[in-house]
């Protein structure tokens, strides 16, 4: 597929050095995505470091509880999810 920007006149897959301009674009939007994953793992292991607890916070006893106490009167994972306002997957994950 060929292509050709208005906005920036040398982005131009038309000419006869096509192929080097999307290998170049290729290695440059590579290494965005390299430098973006190692600031995030940089941002994460900063914030582990300092004590902060990631991920979503876990349900209470109580709620645990609560989730086997309905599974044993017989209700979906569905409809625990349903009446206890959270997602059926997490249901589940506490009834395994």
């Amino acid at each position: 597929m060929n292509y050709k920007s208005f906005t920036e006149p040398y982005l131009d897959s038309l000419g006869p050095f096509g192929d080097v301009i999307v290998s170049m674009l290729a290695t440059i939007a590579a290494q965005d995505l390299i430098k973006i994953s190692e600031n995030t793992k940089a941002a994460l292991a900063k914030k582990k470091a300092a004590g902060v607890k990631l991920g979503t916070p876990g349900k209470s006893q109580a709620q645990i509880e609560q989730i086997r106490r309905l599974k044993g009167g017989g209700m979906s994972n569905y409809a625990i999810a349903k009446a206890m306002d959270i997602s059926a997957s997490t249901v589940a994950k506490y009834l395994a």
